[in-house]
């Protein structure tokens, strides 16, 4: 259930436009769950259905996605996945809270061209999750 490799670069594009050419800055965060995770890909379907139209997924495995966020910063980022969070868990009661690991990569405006190789070394470090 992987994304078009091209639909990355649509999302990058979009956020690095919104930065440059409408002075908005926006969040690429990377999500990474272990491998063999049961919990996390309903959770990227949940997640998907409560970003705005604005906003975007890419999935690049099944447990690994990137989420465009646009008009926001990180700090607002993490609200939003925060909040995200504690509504699949209200609306999904498990034994336990979904575990991955999400790093974020601001694109302000002003900032240097993004480049998907730079992005995907900042949200997908070698701190995420194996």
């Amino acid at each position: 259930m992987n994304d078009d490799p091209r639909r990355l670069r649509v999302l990058l594009t979009r956020a690095q436009n919104l930065a440059l050419g409408h002075n908005v800055p926006s969040v690429v965060m990377g999500l990474a769950a272990v491998e063999g995770d049961l919990i996390f890909p309903d959770f990227v379907s949940f997640l998907q259905s409560g970003l705005r139209v604005e906003d975007g997924i890419f999935r690049m495995t099944r447990e690994r996605v990137v989420v465009h966020m646009a008009d926001l910063d990180r700090t607002r980022a993490q609200d939003v996945l925060d909040r995200l969070i504690a509504d699949f868990c209200e609306e999904f009661p498990a034994a336990e809270r979904p575990a991955f690991e999400a790093l974020f990569f601001e694109v302000k405006p002003g900032s240097s061209p993004v480049r998907v190789r730079d992005v995907l070394t900042e949200i997908f470090s070698a701190r995420t999750l194996h």
